[in-house]
């Protein structure tokens, strides 16, 4: 009777309640425990929907594998902002410093198709473009221009060295 839920929970805020208290009521497993470690492993993404898979055997054993919010959701949780410009070209909702773009770069590194930091930041640059958010206090897409150029190496110096 092995099985898989899989369940969007606010980090560091699951409890026994729906949507996992329906789901792990017929399983063999200690809800209490499970629960606990969700909190445990999302705490970092306190609030923000984050997916989690939950594997379980009979005896009761359990595994629990937690995903990374969307990109987006990152940037408004960092930048504290609850929704994108409708005219991102033209209005900005938001900036983020360099510090808080390495922060959701080194985030979301797992999900990205980035080698190092320094290009996923540039991935999550591309997602503040469609916001509307501006990167240190400029356009994203003019900023991603400036880190192309090497502009800002000596912020990403450590990540480039140690890849």
């Amino acid at each position: 009777m092995a099985g898989t839920i899989e369940v969007l929970v606010a980090g560091g805020e699951a409890d026994p309640g729906p949507p996992l208290g329906p789901e792990l009521g017929p399983t063999p497993v200690d809800v209490q425990a499970v629960v606990q470690e969700i909190n445990e492993q999302t705490d970092a993404f306190d609030g923000m929907e984050v997916p989690v898979t939950i594997e379980y055997d009979d005896d009761g054993s359990f595994t629990i594998e937690v995903g990374v919010p969307p990109t987006a959701e990152l940037i408004k949780d960092e930048a504290d902002f609850d929704t994108g410009s409708g005219e991102p070209q033209e209005n900005f909702v938001a900036d983020l410093s360099i510090e808080q773009l390495k922060k959701i770069a080194e985030q979301k590194s797992s999900d990205l198709l980035s080698y190092d930091i320094r290009n996923a930041a540039k991935e999550v640059a591309g997602t503040c473009v469609t916001l509307g958010v501006t990167i240190d206090g400029e356009d994203a897409r003019t900023f991603k221009q400036r880190m192309a150029s090497g502009e800002y190496d000596d912020q990403f110096a450590e990540e480039a060295a140690a890849a």
